[in-house]
């Protein structure tokens, strides 16, 4: 369950801001990415907030007000389809943490990320990428519910613009529904081309497995 126990290394030496962020939709095959950014008051805790994943779809929406009311600061930062094809999602997920970072009003005193480490940002500032970690840090699952409740609502509203792919549903991932209606309808404006089977429906030089992708 996670807690406040990385955060706390550094709150007990008088590091207040302390930055989690995760992101959804890393492995969806259309659709944006999303980036929560979340910082708490010192020494904050809620027993509730835990990994988007292991939320209901009513738990994450009443947690994601309640992270809103209680965070110092947070920022949502929406990546478009087209930077995740232009750059691949490893590097779009490392951009939109950086923006959000940027977009933050208090100066920071340490970042903690969900196994992504960044490059530009301040190299004084100490970062941790954990493993799992919206599992373990408080800040960084309130920044995946953030993001995972954030992208939700856009799906359905894409879904609006794009019927028959069932977006409501599958979110944009990559279910076995969403092949069919793959196949029957081609790709529209907001699947990442270069994501397997998408691809297959236009020409690259090079076509990336979603593993591959992800990994890079």
């Amino acid at each position: 369950m996670a807690n406040f126990d990385f955060e706390g290394k550094y709150w007990w030496q008088g590091d207040e801001v302390v930055v989690g962020l995760d992101e959804a939709g890393r492995g969806s095959i259309a659709g944006p990415l999303v980036v929560g950014c979340v910082v708490f008051p010192p020494f904050y805790d809620n027993y509730e907030i835990n990994d988007s994943k292991q939320l209901t779809d009513k738990q994450r929406r009443k947690l994601f007000e309640v992270i809103k009311r209680d965070a110092l600061e947070y920022v949502v930062e929406i990546i478009s389809v087209e930077e995740i094809d232009q750059y691949n999602i490893y590097k779009a997920t490392q951009i939109g943490m950086e923006r959000a970072i940027k977009r933050l009003k208090h100066k920071i005193d340490a970042i903690l990320t969900d196994a992504m480490p960044l490059r530009n940002i301040d190299p004084k500032i100490p970062l941790e990428a954990i493993i799992k970690g919206d599992s373990k840090s408080v800040t960084i699952a309130a920044a995946s519910i953030l993001a995972k409740v954030t992208r939700d609502d856009l799906m359905i509203e894409l879904n609006k613009q794009y019927p028959g792919y069932e977006l409501d549903h599958n979110k944009g991932y990559c279910t076995e529904k969403h092949v069919k209606h793959l196949e029957e309808l081609g790709i529209c404006p907001i699947h990442r081309t270069t994501y397997t089977p998408c691809c297959n429906y236009v020409k690259h030089d090079k076509q990336l497995s979603i593993d591959e992708i992800i990994t890079k």
